[in-house]
Order: structure tokens, then C-alpha cells, then sequence
């Protein structure tokens, strides 16, 4: 299948694409590298041997969308383009909702005039806020999320399934992300954002390689074990398969429908956790400063992702000494190493 990969050429997306190339779609990358780089389109030529299409551009330009779809008959589109920083939305949030929000709005109604009536979502689990009870099932409520980045999440999925059930022929598959980190085995693809990282495991490895002085751990007082934030950490690999089950359990005929699934592991681990795990996989010395929480942070979030496995057979591969260690010695650990 030929499919448009929106922000195909960040952290997830870009595993994504890998993974598309090697189960032998095509993919098409559309991406306006406000946290990328096009260097990673010839990387991922170099993991694969195939070269994406790459285009950039942004999700709000209805010109360059009509000449998209007109060009390259698209089958499908995987959604990844969004900003995604927590504390960031919380200072900026017109931002968000401009660029997420209108974004995405733009996006459908061009594939809606192009007939290309399939789309899998990048969502988050921020859409479930802090008050469910863990792990968190796909029935729990939404629409309480703790900030903007989220809100703009419940707003996103909201369009699609409005619009799935006002036309029927749409698909729609919602993958509601936990906590994805880790790096592609080869070391040429992970995350490396443009300046200070704002998730933590890339911000750990940059301390732990030299690249930053100072590890600040955001709030030492939530109602957790050891006092910092729980998180479902799951590897990028395993969350790029996942999008290749839901593609393919879409061209196995289940098409026209509404589809929602949890992606994570199920096992929880706090800030704390993974900055031991760091130290013991590095040998580094690191010795946290406590700082306020951080705006915006739910104290946990963890995963039931029953109903992936049992629908898509899909299920988690890796585990967080994995994680940790494709992150650092993979990809982090070379300070000379440019960016994207």
C-alpha cells in the first residue's frame, strides 16, 4: 500500500517508516522538521536499502495535501504530526491547538476530498488525565487530561470518530501511546530532538554521555512508591509494530470501522527507576536535583493493553533494560554524534 506518513520523519515516525519499508509498503513522508532533520530520510535508506519519499511540508498547507494525494495515491495515512511536549503546551497552548488541532482538521478534510478514507492516529494516554483507575483500560472515561498536549489529543480523536460515524466508510484506528523510548538497533535512528530533550530517558543518556551537565527530576513528592512520577515505558520498535498490525488487520477487510487500542507493556517504572537503570547499564555517576513538578504531569500512567494482543496479536517484545540500552549505547552515547 502507498501510505502518507505525517511527521514521518521524528522519533516515532521514522521507526515507523523503517518497519512500513520492510513489510513492503510505500511509504511517503511528510514532515516540516520542527523536531526533525532530513538527514534521517537517508538513514533510514541506509537501515532499509529503500529510499521513503520525502516532502517537506506542513499539515496545514491544503495546496501541497491536494498535490500529495493527487500524485501518490495514497491508501492510507498514519498521523504522527503534533507537537508533543507536555510543559510546553501548558506556556503555549494556542500553539497546540493551532498546529494539532486545526492541523489535523485540515488534514481529514483533504483526505476526505481525496476519497482516501483511512487514517491510524497517534494518540496518548494523556487523554485519560489522573483520575482512572490503573492500568488503564480503552473503556475508561477521557476528556480530563491534566493539559493542553493532551486536550488536543481528546480534540483530535473526537474529529475522527465524529466523522467515522457520520460517514461510515471512514477507518479509524486510534493508538493510544504510552511512554515510547528506546532507539533502533543500528544506532541510526532514535530520539534526538532539536535542543534539551523534554522526555526523560533521552535527557538521562545526554547527562550520563556529557552532552548536558545537569539531570533535574521534575517533583519528589507525588503519591507514588519512591515519590516520583510512574510511566509505561515501551520501546519505539515495538510501538512502530503496532501500527503494522493495525495496517494490516485494516487490509485483512476490517475496514469502515472505529478502533481504539492501548500501546504499552503494562508494567510501570518511576522516574527514579529508570535513572538507576541508567547508571547501572553506564557506569555513570549520576546525582539528580530535585526541582518542582512539573506543570501539567499526572503522577501515573500505566497501560492494559489486553485488547491489542487479542485483536491485532500484537504485544510488546521489549523490555526497559532493553530500552536503556539500545537509548545509550545505540545512539546517545557518542557525544561527537550530530544531530538529525
Amino acid at each position: 500500500m502507498n501510505i502518507l506518513v505525517t511527521g514521518g520523519a521524528g522519533f516515532i515516525g521514522s521507526h515507523t517508516v523503517v518497519e512500513l519499508l520492510n513489510a513492503g509498503h510505500r511509504a511517503v513522508i511528510l514532515d516540516n522538521l520542527c523536531n526533525a532533520s532530513p538527514k534521517v530520510v537517508r538513514r533510514i535508506e541506509a537501515i532499509t536499502g529503500q529510499a521513503p519519499v520525502f516532502i517537506e511540508g506542513d499539515i496545514r498547507d491544503r495546496a501541497l495535501l491536494q498535490k500529495i494525494f493527487a500524485e501518490h495515491k495514497i491508501d492510507s495515512v498514519i498521523h504522527f504530526a503534533a507537537l508533543k511536549a507536555v510543559g510546553e503546551s501548558v506556556a503555549q497552548p494556542l500553539r497546540y491547538y493551532d498546529n494539532n488541532v486545526a492541523g489535523s482538521l485540515v488534514l481529514l478534510q483533504e483526505m476526505d476530498k481525496a476519497g482516501v478514507k483511512s487514517i491510524i492516529f497517534s494518540s496518548s494516554a494523556t487523554v485519560y488525565g489522573d483520575k482512572n483507575p490503573m492500568p488503564l483500560t480503552e473503556s475508561a472515561p477521557i476528556g480530563t487530561a491534566t493539559n493542553p498536549y493532551g486536550s488536543t489529543k481528546i480534540m483530535m480523536e473526537r474529529m475522527m470518530m465524529d466523522m467515522q460515524h457520520a460517514d461510515p466508510e471512514w477507518s479509524v484506528t486510534l493508538l493510544r501511546y504510552f511512554n515510547p523510548i528506546g532507539a533502533h538497533e543500528s544506532g541510526k535512528i532514535g530520539e534526538q530532538p532539536n535542543g534539551i530533550p523534554n522526555n526523560l530517558l533521552p535527557y538521562v543518556c545526554q547527562v550520563a554521555s556529557g552532552k548536558l551537565k545537569e539531570l533535574s527530576v521534575f517533583g519528589s513528592d507525588y503519591d507514588t512508591p519512591d515519590g516520583t512520577c510512574i510511566r509505561d515505558y515501551i520501546h519505539v520498535r515495538d510501538l512502530a509494530t503496532a501500527h503494522i498490525a493495525a495496517l494490516d488487520y485494516l487490509g485483512n477487510g476490517k475496514q469502515m470501522q472505529a478502533h481504539v487500542f492501548n500501546v504499552g507493556t503494562g508494567q510501570g517504572a518511576s522516574v527514579r527507576e529508570v535513572v538507576a537503570k541508567v547508571i547501572a547499564a553506564t557506569g555513570s555517576k549520576l546525582e539528580p536535583e530535585e526541582l518542582p513538578r512539573r506543570a501539567g504531569d499526572p503522577p501515573k500512567l500505566i497501560g492494559n493493553a489486553t485488547r491489542i494482543t487479542e485483536v491485532l496479536g500484537w504485544q510488546a517484545q521489549y523490555n526497559l533494560d532493553d530500552i536503556v540500552t539500545s537509548s545509550y549505547t545505540a545512539w546517545q552515547a557518542d557525544p561527537k554524534r550530530p544531530h538529525f
